[in-house]
């Protein structure tokens, strides 16, 4: 009896989004039947992810070091397990980018935004600050006192998983701030409708990012192989700030 393909719960939403996207692009290319964790959630922001017909008796894990060269192979003859790994490398997570960036798969993200009233409608910034068990790795509040600078903004939307910290509490002293108290899936759709997006680090920040079709973009500065995550912020148009 042949296995299938399969993702796991390894890691927090964002993580879970980009894993399976990232094993989704690979189903496709090469007809993979797949059983995806979180599918229906991730389901509710438009996103689709391909399940094709076929599942081998051998399965082979899936590396971020390996990946591209499946991506490539043609044809593979087993499944994939991706479950030990996070495929934020700047190649797999360009690729995630582009798909998302697809004519077909952004107008299915679009209409199922509830807050598709608000594209090109508004002067609003959103902040995201990811913070709890990785607060320590944070740029810190000057990354958005600089980004803030050079902002012309009517209303600023704050998200965040600590809202008592400090930098919190800082931010939403400004006179027009507000704190977002959205479900996971409700903060990608309303942060990906405002024009100014700054982001903070992780993949969940990466993927408000990538669904922003229409915003301006900005991250804080890291090094490559110096930070927690993968490379996931550099992306053609978007603007890093220190």
């Amino acid at each position: 009896m042949p296995h299938m393909t399969s993702t796991g719960n390894n890691g927090r939403l964002g993580n879970h989004i980009i894993r399976n996207l990232a094993v989704s692009l690979l189903a496709e290319k090469h007809d993979l039947k797949v059983r995806y964790f979180n599918h229906s959630l991730i389901k509710r922001l438009g996103i689709e992810l391909h399940c094709g017909r076929k599942a081998y008796a051998r399965t082979q894990e899936l590396t971020d070091e390996n990946y591209m060269t499946i991506y490539h192979a043609d044809p593979i003859h087993y499944n994939l397990d991706p479950n030990q790994h996070f495929f934020q490398t700047k190649d797999i997570t360009r690729l995630i980018h582009q798909h998302l960036h697809e004519e077909k798969v952004k107008s299915r993200v679009i209409v199922k935004n509830p807050f598709q009233g608000r594209y090109h409608t508004n002067n609003d910034v959103f902040l995201h600050l990811r913070l709890t068990d990785v607060a320590h790795y944070h740029p810190g509040i000057a990354y958005y006192r600089n980004g803030l600078k050079d902002i012309a903004f009517d209303t600023m939307y704050v998200s965040t998983d600590d809202p008592h910290h400090p930098m919190v509490r800082e931010l939403l002293g400004h006179p027009s701030a507000k704190l977002l108290d959205y479900d996971e899936i409700t903060t990608f759709q309303f942060a990906s409708t405002c024009k100014h997006v700054m982001l903070s680090h992780g993949s969940f920040s990466a993927i408000i990012g990538y669904l922003s079709f229409f915003s301006t973009v900005y991250y804080p500065a890291y090094e490559e192989g110096k930070v927690w995550y993968g490379d996931m912020f550099s992306i053609d148009g978007w603007r890093h700030c220190a």
